[in-house]
């Protein structure tokens, strides 16, 4: 997972954009930058860690233009760290060209070496620099019927070319010259929204972004789609539009900002179900709801809420450190937890509780904190996990890259219940998650399920 963000027409649009992405933080952390547009150059600022980290004030008066796109990074493709930061420029025959990318190319390591076998260089070993490279070799493909408008007929053509070679997941935003163009591929896997205020327009991954700089979203860039502005205006084309749809279900379970809207809902209601249905479907003899902080608190809300059991805090966060999730390697992960949730022994002291937490993917947080809490005093620990096991890995974003780092591919339940250490342990169903959002058809839970909508080739 990562963050973009971008601004069209605006004095300050870096620091609009900076804004944005600060508001993404969650979304990524080893790295984070800015490139802006003068409608002829292209300026570009980045460097490791999160936003007020990598990017310094002197940074950002570097930065002209009224156009910007920005990046927070969490790596799933490419080597961990600053070297792969983006956002990625590159000089082309048709000019600059800036691009900044939240996915997984599930194709990229064939197509890099076709296109390295033609002498193309790669500086980077992010798939986000494929684009730029598809865009170089000057190639165009332009599907029959599509009209295209006079302004976006040097550069479509060839992005379009770029389209149809990559497959996977992508949600884009790209710099060129004075237009700044969003798109998203033809299934929908990650969100990308655009806003408005006044005459600029804003394009972020959620809507929480456009919160910050009091902007109002418009819509929601469609799966297929491609966005267009410049000083000509806005152009909406759907050259690969299909009607299946694949957008990533683990996004309301985890990743998204619960204030943000996402896929046509409100994070916080679908995450709020997730706990509700939880209850609904075991019931277990307990004095109180905790949740684990921050992801696990709404769906323990609604754990609550149905359940009739009070909830309360048995685990106190320290805000100023990162997820344990996306840190890209285990032994970080490891000292995050011990460094970021301490028990509140006020609450837990003799009491029977129910831990509810969003997922368990390794099982090395959920061992941490169930330990934690016993020796806080709690006389008993059920945890409650608001998804299904998580069986398969992620090929379009998530860092669950092989079957062997995850727990329920290793353990049955009863064997990670043990290894954790909780007095009992219960999933959300598959069926209960795929209840709970409009139309579980559109929807990619591969992760859960097993059944994926594209098979990566290596």
């Amino acid at each position: 997972m990562c963050g973009i963000a971008g601004v069209y027409n605006s004095e300050i649009a870096p620091k609009l954009v900076y804004l944005e992405i600060y508001s993404l933080q969650h979304r990524g952390q080893e790295s984070a930058g800015i490139a802006s547009s003068d409608g002829e150059d292209i300026q570009l600022v980045k460097g490791s860690g999160k936003v007020l980290e990598g990017i310094s004030s002197e940074d950002l008066e570097k930065l002209r233009g009224k156009n910007a796109i920005g990046h927070v990074r969490y790596s799933t493709a490419g080597d961990a760290g600053g070297a792969n930061a983006q956002p990625i420029v590159r000089s082309i025959p048709m000019g600059q060209v800036a691009v900044v990318h939240n996915g997984n190319l599930t194709n990229y390591l064939p197509l890099r070496r076709e296109l390295e076998e033609k002498g193309y260089r790669f500086n980077y070993t992010s798939d986000t620099e494929l684009f730029l490279v598809l865009l170089e070799t000057g190639k165009e493909y332009l599907p029959k019927g599509l009209e295209i408008h006079p302004e976006d007929s040097e550069f479509l053509p060839r992005l379009l070319y770029a389209l149809s070679e990559v497959e996977g997941a992508y949600s884009v935003l790209m710099l060129y010259r004075d237009k700044l163009i969003a798109f998203r591929d033809k299934l929908g896997f990650r969100p990308l929204l655009m806003g408005k205020k006044g005459k600029s327009y804003f394009f972020a991954s959620e809507s929480c972004a456009f919160d910050i700089v009091e902007a109002e979203m418009v819509k929601e860039v469609k799966p297929g789609e491609i966005v267009v502005v410049d000083s000509k205006g806005i152009r909406n084309y759907f050259p690969f539009r299909e009607k299946e749809e694949a957008r990533c279900i683990f996004e309301f379970v985890y990743f998204s900002r619960p204030d943000s809207f996402i896929f046509g809902n409100w994070v916080y209601e679908v995450r709020q179900e997730l706990g509700r249905q939880l209850a609904r479907e075991e019931v277990v003899e307990a004095d109180l709801v905790s949740p684990v902080p921050d992801s696990g608190v709404v769906p323990a809300l609604g754990y609550s809420q149905e359940s009739g059991l009070p909830f309360e805090l048995g685990l106190i966060r320290n805000h100023y450190v990162g997820r344990s999730f996306i840190e890209p390697s285990q032994e970080l992960r490891n000292i995050r937890v011990l460094m970021k949730l301490s028990p509140n022994r006020a609450v837990l002291r003799g009491k029977r509780v129910i831990i509810v937490d969003d997922s368990l993917v390794r099982g090395t947080t959920s061992k941490r904190i169930v330990q934690m809490l016993k020796r806080a005093g709690a006389k008993e620990v059920h945890l409650r996990i608001a998804s299904p096991p998580v069986v398969g890995p992620c090929y379009y974003g998530i860092d669950t890259p092989t079957k062997e780092e995850l727990i329920a591919n290793r353990m049955s339940l009863e064997e990670i219940r043990k290894h954790i250490g909780a007095d009992s342990l219960r999933y959300l169903s598959l069926e209960g998650l795929r209840s709970v959002v409009e139309d579980k058809r559109l929807y990619c839970d591969a992760c859960f399920s097993n059944e994926y909508p594209i098979t990566p080739r290596i």
